[in-house]
């Protein structure tokens, strides 16, 4: 499989539409929609309404979790919604891609640059990249979906007259929402909706990875009803004192003690997750317990991992690592260095001591050393510059980025797969090449900016390193400005400036929206690269990695429905969409 890279500047669509003032009617944070979501799976799984149910009988459901929940009543309709979801999520996965219908809303376009026009349907779509639409309907047409963009509910019911859709994924604001229901409700129809991000009826946006969920939802996908949060809590049970010592043996010496208690400290376990996720996606049984030798992979991951951090905070000079001292600053610079060491020496013991064919070791090993080298060479870049410190433009910050961080992420995902088998690794290998860099250089962008202000728990203008938002400062400063970030690029704070004048000479340059920009570039990199996976698990989950690890995105209000400015007016002859070829034959 020959997948290369995609290279953009921008996502296709305003950064800034991300954080519009939001409403109060829906939750605020991701893990307070999170914490909502898991409680109605679980009302859903302990009282198992039956679906179709009309919108009050929704509305009725909502009250009870509103009261079990004890969360503020005007979540009303958003719960209603996502009960609607869950009642009818198993049914949606049944049913094949080309008995569905993706619903999408026009004002998702650029209103004053779109050039598509309409007819009696919706938006004939040009596909000029300027908004989602054409990104969302090229992936569900590919799928052999049916993509309608428009909204009013007289086209729905047609379209369902017609008996050759079987299940609606919709993306619009709650209104609309509202009116498509009894229709799809009196037909049985399996419906699921996304609501809208903003407010208004133009250059509105939605939360892609919701979309892509449902559009991707497919028995064939045995790892869709793996929780990952489950699985990260598993992992994180390898980190304890008993488990190490059984994944080690006993410690022998002050060193292996101190590299075991460096395992244990905090950390996201981003990287075992990806691990133990990427076997038992490849697996036949996915969602099984994890088989104690595919644990011991994950921890040797973790061990790379962990090692080049302490590596890390000895050449950045930092002094703090998860809230505490780092481990040159507690056990002395050689002690820090030698347990380094020892860590990559473990995590390589730890492959050699699987219980998989001599192939899948040797190609384990051969993924782990490239990984190493990979990062070491990046971090080389970073270290040469100190010594011989110039500007640097964006591209190249990148591309320290993508040596430094992405391997880890490579390394993590290859090795899972490679537990399973070598011959399906050959296939996706290079996908997972694409799909680890993006990652990994989003993960970093999302760092440099995690540590801007006194939250941070790094600093990167104190620690006089490179980062992104000093490149996209530089590059759009001018006089004393220039000046200031010119001194900066040269390791040299002036005298009487502080970190937090140089944070707000990036707000006010617009370096960190550059940066978010870029961080939502790298994340639609990651999900772009998987379209040509086959393999239905892998690329699902996959897709779900990056709303687990990126879960950021908030909703930020229900779109204000506008009956004349949204509302479809059925032309004669709506009843028979076939002109369009809306729907596969």
């Amino acid at each position: 499989m020959n997948v290369q890279p995609i290279q953009f500047a921008i996502p296709r669509h305003s950064i800034q539409q991300r954080f519009r003032t939001p409403k109060k009617n829906v939750p605020q944070t991701v893990s307070e929609r999170n914490r909502i979501l898991h409680f109605i799976r679980n009302y859903i799984a302990e009282f198992n309404p039956v679906p179709p149910q009309p919108f009050d009988q929704l509305r009725e459901h909502a009250d009870k979790v509103l009261e079990l929940l004890q969360c503020d009543p005007i979540y009303r309709d958003y719960i209603a919604v996502l009960i609607n979801n869950e009642m009818w999520r198993e049914t949606l996965a049944s049913v094949p891609f080309e008995k569905r219908l993706l619903l999408l809303p026009k004002c998702l376009r650029v209103e004053n640059k779109c050039p598509a026009p309409f007819d009696e349907f919706g938006l004939l779509c040009k596909q000029c990249g300027l908004c989602t639409i054409q990104d969302l309907q090229a992936e569900a047409e590919k799928l052999g979906y049916a993509v309608l963009v428009a909204e009013g509910s007289a086209i729905v019911m047609s379209l369902i007259q017609t008996g050759k859709i079987e299940a609606i994924v919709g993306v619009s604001c709650l209104s609309v929402l509202e009116r498509a229901f009894p229709f799809m409700e009196a037909a049985a129809i399996p419906g699921v909706a996304v609501p809208l991000l903003q407010d208004d009826c133009i250059d509105t946006t939605v939360d892609l990875d919701w979309v892509w969920d449902y559009i991707h939802l497919t028995s064939d996908d045995r790892t869709r009803r793996m929780d990952l949060g489950a699985l990260k809590d598993d992992v994180e049970t390898a980190f304890t004192p008993t488990s190490l010592e059984l994944i080690f043996g006993n410690a022998a010496g002050d060193t292996e003690r101190i590299a075991r208690e460096w395992l244990m400290r905090a950390g996201k376990r981003w990287r075992p997750l990806l691990t133990v996720a990427a076997y038992q996606a490849m697996s036949d049984t996915p969602g099984k317990p994890v088989p104690a030798d595919l644990m011991k992979l994950a921890v040797a991951v973790e061990c790379f991992h962990k090692a080049s951090l302490i590596h890390d905070d000895i050449e950045d000079g930092d002094a703090m690592r998860y809230g505490e001292k780092t481990l040159h600053e507690e056990h002395g610079l050689a002690v820090a260095l030698n347990v380094g060491d020892l860590l990559i020496g473990e995590g390589y013991r730890l492959i050699g001591s699987l219980k998989v064919s001599d192939a899948q070791k040797v190609r384990m090993l051969e993924v782990a050393s490239q990984g190493q080298r990979s990062l070491c060479r990046g971090q080389g870049a970073e270290l040469c510059w100190m010594q011989r410190p110039v500007p640097m433009n964006q591209t190249q910050v990148l591309d320290i980025f993508r040596q430094k961080t992405a391997p880890a992420f490579e390394v993590a995902l290859k090795v899972g797969v490679l537990y399973c088998d070598v011959e399906a690794f050959e296939e996706v290998e290079e996908v997972l090449h694409v799909y680890s860099e993006a990652i990994g250089v989003a993960y970093q962008i999302r760092d440099d900016l995690s540590d801007l202000g006194d939250a941070g728990e790094t600093n990167d203008i104190a620690g006089l390193r490179p980062s992104l938002l000093l490149a996209a400062a530089h590059d759009r400063a001018k006089g004393e400005a220039k000046q200031l970030t010119e001194s900066l690029w040269k390791r040299q704070l002036p005298a009487g400036v502080t970190s937090a004048q140089v944070e707000r000479l990036y707000r006010e340059l617009k370096a960190d929206e550059r940066a978010r920009t870029l961080l939502e570039t790298y994340k639609e990199e990651a999900i772009r690269c998987l379209r040509d996976l086959e393999n239905p698990s892998l690329k699902g989950l996959l897709r779900r990695l990056v709303g687990k690890i990126f879960n950021d995105t908030e909703i930020k209000g229900w779109c204000k429905e506008f009956e004349a400015k949204n509302g479809v007016t059925p032309a004669a002859g709506v009843e028979s969409p076939g002109q369009r070829d809306l729907v596969p034959s």
